[in-house]
């Protein structure tokens, strides 16, 4: 039984825009491998130069972050499946006016 990795909106055009694809292997890495085998695109996008997974793209193997597990050498199960999670970062944060303080020198504000 093949295992299946869901692929977040923003990768979809790198995987032919399917949601989510069939892959095949015994571990968290070698199924990503299989994953960046079929969809080339990919690779860029998840891992560094070096072969090291970004770390801005988080992997969930079923509901597990693997990076509390044994990450990419985390094993599978047939059936299992994995969600590629990218990091939400940015903002606008509070952009509503702030009263301004005054200060009181020599009873002038």
């Amino acid at each position: 039984m093949p295992n299946t990795i869901h692929i977040p909106t923003p990768l979809r055009p790198f995987t032919d825009k399917q949601e989510s694809v069939q892959v095949s292997g015994g571990t968290v890495g070698e199924l990503l491998a299989d994953l960046t085998k079929k969809h080339d695109g990919l690779r860029k996008h998840l891992y560094t130069d070096e072969g090291k997974l970004r770390n801005f793209v988080n992997v969930y193997l079923n509901d597990e972050d693997i990076r509390y597990l044994q990450r990419e050498a985390t094993p599978v199960k047939p059936g299992d499946s994995l969600s590629i999670v990218p990091s939400v970062a940015g903002g606008a944060g509070d952009i509503s006016p702030k009263p301004q303080a005054t200060a009181e020198v020599g009873g002038f504000a």
